[in-house]
């Protein structure tokens, strides 16, 4: 089945059910030859509002079977079967629901097209229901306690409510996904079911011949670089002409032209022994007696451009050369330092004091306000000094000139003191040469750590971020963002290409739980890679 058709058909029974014509909805949604899970589930509403509860558990069995980790397909399962007296399998589907929503309080399936929220107060409500039909009350109340402890937009007179019903032994009705809720299609995907003519109607109508007045239509042939070149199968079959001897106008709309000349024959001959052809752009009259057929065929061998139409070449794409730069023999020679540190995986403003990337030897030389001042030379001159220079990349880039035995913790307070930060909410880490992975600073052994291990040609950059979500959360190992991912929920996470994930969690075997740049949430798996996995999470810094 053609998945417009199927749109149209899903389209149009959520039509008729927004309307409450549900017979309508349900003929419209037994025409789809090839079911999904969301037009099985709408099938199964139309059965509830018309109160065929056993064809609705039929239509509620399809919908799990094609898709087994559909929460909400369970949860309106479960409050069918105990309207048939069904309890050990209703109770079996509510925990069922409850494992599907992998430890959260709450899915919301707008993004699939059900606008709908399920809280995990529900599924264990609907559980408590059943306890109460099979006459567990003590099994009822224990659930509901433990149902009135989840978070979520639970109002709390439904949970007491309830308990109170359980405590005078009276049956809970079982909560369902509202009559009005169905799923539906996206709202782009059936807008273009409609069809549009980008084209529109042919208005204008042009000659192949160049600088022609003349109105009608002509084969569509294959256009190639440069010059046109005509399709014939011979003389008999060509319009082309060659003039035996040079003709000197005689008349009003005759032309001259010289001997040997090609003419394209654009008329047919007429009374005087004339014929309209076209020549060099213009149209006119030349006698037909001295006119003979011209091949126009080429060789094999080599390809001619015989028939010139005007059309002139395209112009070259190859960019101009880049200019070099000219060095003065009296400029001071610079110190280039080697150094593969990546840009920061998040974007950063350079304020006034932050430092540049030193030069390579193809850009052209720089100018300052003082020329007698070399950056790069101070730096060098910093670490035989016994200091180094460190970078942090923040929400603005700073620098600050440190000693070599100088420690982590003092660092971290450097920093804390220079940002107006506060050190216990700061998180320093850097990046080995070769990788991209961002590394906690100091690691386990933290305290005792020099910035001489880690800096390299008399410097170090840094990475800081102000964050305190992890105090509770141990890190698993860390991955390096492959792709851009966009959060399309409130618990998703989410981050650009290249930037550092923290692994929180596995929620399955395509989703994660992971922490970057002090937001935590769940992505995909595939959209990042773990570099190292030999890197483990510092408790210090």
């Amino acid at each position: 089945m053609l998945y417009t058709e199927l749109l149209r058909l899903w389209d149009g029974a959520v039509q008729r059910a927004d309307s409450q014509d549900w017979e309508g909805a349900l003929s419209q949604l037994q025409q789809i030859s090839e079911p999904t899970s969301c037009t099985l589930f709408n099938t199964a509403s139309a059965h509830l509002m018309l109160g065929q509860l056993h064809l609705a558990l039929k239509a509620l069995d399809l919908t799990i079977g094609k898709d087994e980790r559909l929460a909400v397909g369970f949860f309106q399962r479960a409050a069918v079967m105990m309207q048939i007296d069904r309890l050990e399998e209703a109770l079996s589907d509510c925990i069922w629901a409850q494992k599907h929503m992998r430890g959260n309080t709450v899915i919301d399936y707008k993004q699939l097209g059900l606008r709908f929220k399920l809280y995990s107060w529900q599924v264990l409500y609907n559980a408590a229901a059943v306890y109460c039909r099979m006459g567990q009350w003590e099994q009822a109340r224990e659930v509901l306690l433990s149902a009135s402890q989840e978070r979520g937009e639970v109002r709390g007179g439904n949970i007491e409510a309830a308990l109170d019903s359980v405590l005078r032994e009276e049956v809970l009705a079982p909560l369902l996904v509202p009559d009005n809720v169905v799923f539906r299609p996206r709202k782009q995907d059936v807008e273009q079911l409609q069809q549009r003519d980008f084209l529109g109607k042919a208005k204008v109508i042009s000659s192949m011949i160049p600088n022609d007045d003349f109105g009608g239509f002509e084969p569509l042939r294959l256009q190639k670089p440069g010059f046109y070149e005509p399709k014939v199968d011979g003389d008999q079959d060509s319009r082309y002409m060659r003039m035996r001897v040079p003709y000197m106008a005689r008349g009003p709309h005759q032309l001259t032209v010289p001997g040997r000349a090609l003419v394209f024959l654009f008329g047919e001959e007429d009374r005087d022994g004339m014929a309209t052809v076209i020549y060099d752009g213009q149209r006119g009259l030349l006698p037909m007696s001295l006119l003979d057929p011209a091949d126009v065929k080429t060789s094999k061998g080599k390809k001619q451009n015989r028939v010139p139409s005007g059309i002139p070449l395209p112009p070259g794409l190859t960019p101009p050369t880049r200019p070099k730069a000219q060095h003065s023999p009296a400029a001071r020679p610079r110190v280039s330092f080697s150094s593969d540190t990546p840009p920061p995986s998040y974007s950063t403003a350079t304020h006034a004091t932050a430092t540049r990337a030193p030069p390579s030897a193809s850009d052209p030389p720089q100018y300052t306000d003082s020329p007698a001042r070399d950056p790069h030379a101070d730096e060098a001159q910093g670490a035989e000094s016994g200091r180094v220079l460190v970078k942090v990349h923040f929400t603005y880039t700073v620098a600050l000139s440190v000693p070599l035995e100088m420690t982590n913790d003092e660092i971290k307070n450097c920093i804390a003191q220079k940002l107006d930060q506060p050190a216990s909410q700061l998180r320093l880490r850097y990046k080995q040469h070769g990788s991209q992975m961002l590394i906690p600073l100091g690691g386990e052994a933290g305290p005792g750590r020099t910035v001489q291990e880690v800096a390299e040609a008399g410097r170090v950059t840094l990475w800081c971020q102000k964050e305190d979500p992890l105090a509770n959360r141990s890190i698993l190992h860390q991955m390096v963002a492959l792709y851009d991912y966009t959060a399309q929920g409130p618990e998703d996470l989410e981050f650009s290409e290249g930037d550092t994930i923290d692994i929180l969690g596995e929620v399955n075997e395509v989703w994660l739980e992971g922490h970057s740049a002090g937001n935590i949430g769940i992505f995909p798996g595939c959209f990042a890679y773990r570099e190292n996995a030999d890197i483990t999470q510092s408790s210090g810094l």
